[in-house]
């Protein structure tokens, strides 16, 4: 039995449409944030040791990071779905590209757009107008010029294609969908059909209607 350690406002909530896609069988182990501190409970740490989530369990195996878990999941029991086949190339390299871009380009944008929109509210009052000043100009000189680049690119991207690679939702575009659903979160995609709609569809897709009624709605961090 997979067992999948789920934390609230987390990106786990991925990992179970995959499992639901696929039609597997699953534990849900959920945690709590801490109230104050909004990081993972200790207990979490058993599980792995930097005590971060998705994580899964699987008999003698546990996996961690979103992208190995889809890997892991898709290679073992994915039968050949949620993937494109290799003999089809240029799908399956937009398949490896997306799958990877997800954390390594452009989630590192939007925690550094969390981190630094957290700082006024957590300093102390004497010095929350500094820290507010250094706060807004970061983000309008160096987060906000990315973003609208990535989210251009995608959009363009989504515009030509549907959605990520291969059939859908193929694991590609299921590593895509938290951080555009937090992208949707913050701002509105009006300038974006494209993602708009690719956000659309997911919240329509029976499989992540499912995640829903069982783990409840994705919830961001901040909110």
């Amino acid at each position: 039995m997979i067992h999948v350690h789920h934390l609230e406002k987390s990106r786990s909530h991925r990992i179970l449409w995959l499992l639901e896609a696929l039609e597997l069988e699953y534990e849900l182990v959920v945690y709590q944030r801490d109230g104050k501190t909004q990081q993972a409970p200790d207990s979490l740490k058993k599980i792995h040791p930097l005590g971060k989530s998705p994580v899964i369990t699987d008999g003698d195996f546990t996996v961690a990071e979103s992208g190995a878990i889809i890997d892991y999941l898709l290679q073992r029991y994915g039968q050949g779905r949620c993937q494109p086949s290799i003999d089809d190339v240029n799908a399956w390299v937009d398949y490896r590209y997306w799958l990877h871009y997800a954390e390594g380009s452009l989630m590192p944008l939007l925690v550094m757009q969390l981190v630094f929109s957290q700082i006024p509210k957590q300093s102390p009052w004497l010095i929350k107008p500094l820290a507010k000043g250094i706060s807004d100009t970061v983000s309008k000189r160096f987060l906000a010029p990315q973003l609208k680049q990535h989210l251009n690119f995608i959009n363009q991207h989504l515009l030509a294609q549907g959605n990520f690679a291969g059939p859908w939702p193929s694991g590609a575009d299921i590593q895509m969908s938290f951080p555009l659903q937090a992208v949707a979160a913050v701002q509105s995609l009006e300038k974006y059909p494209a993602i708009a709609a690719f956000v659309s569809r997911i919240e329509k897709d029976a499989a992540w209607q499912r995640v829903v009624e069982r783990a409840g709605p994705l919830t961001m961090p901040g909110q």
